[in-house]
């Protein structure tokens, strides 16, 4: 029986879950991508994290960041090549609280309180 999957913690949900190109002609399949994996590529390619530290940060192994984060950029290059829109939405994550064991990164409380006020 397979080991169940862990759940990535994430410290920020994206502020805008669509990407796609403007002006564009008839609209293609959009592109799915995860929150998790958008996350590996906040904390890879914007926060210059190793994997080894990304994984540190989403409580997970770092072959499961270099997976996930390996279908993150092949996903964000279908949709850059190939002019699709990107939707980031969905996966097995939780938020993080920024509270006790909190991922330290600084930006969690901030987007603590964003996310809050999205919420009716």
């Amino acid at each position: 029986m397979p080991r169940p999957c862990k759940r990535r913690r994430v410290c920020a949900l994206p502020e805008r879950p669509n990407f796609g190109p403007v002006g564009a002609g008839p609209v293609r399949q959009s592109v799915p991508m995860t929150v998790d994996e958008f996350e590996t590529i906040r904390l890879i390619d914007l926060e210059g994290l190793t994997q080894e530290a990304c994984a540190g940060q989403m409580e997970v192994s770092r072959a499961t960041v270099q997976a996930i984060y390996g279908s993150a950029r092949h996903k964000l290059a279908q949709a850059l090549v190939q002019g699709r829109e990107l939707v980031i939405g969905g996966g097995d994550f939780v938020l993080c609280t920024g509270e006790g064991q909190g991922c330290g990164c600084g930006h969690c409380h901030k987007k603590r309180g964003h996310h809050k006020e999205e919420q009716p």
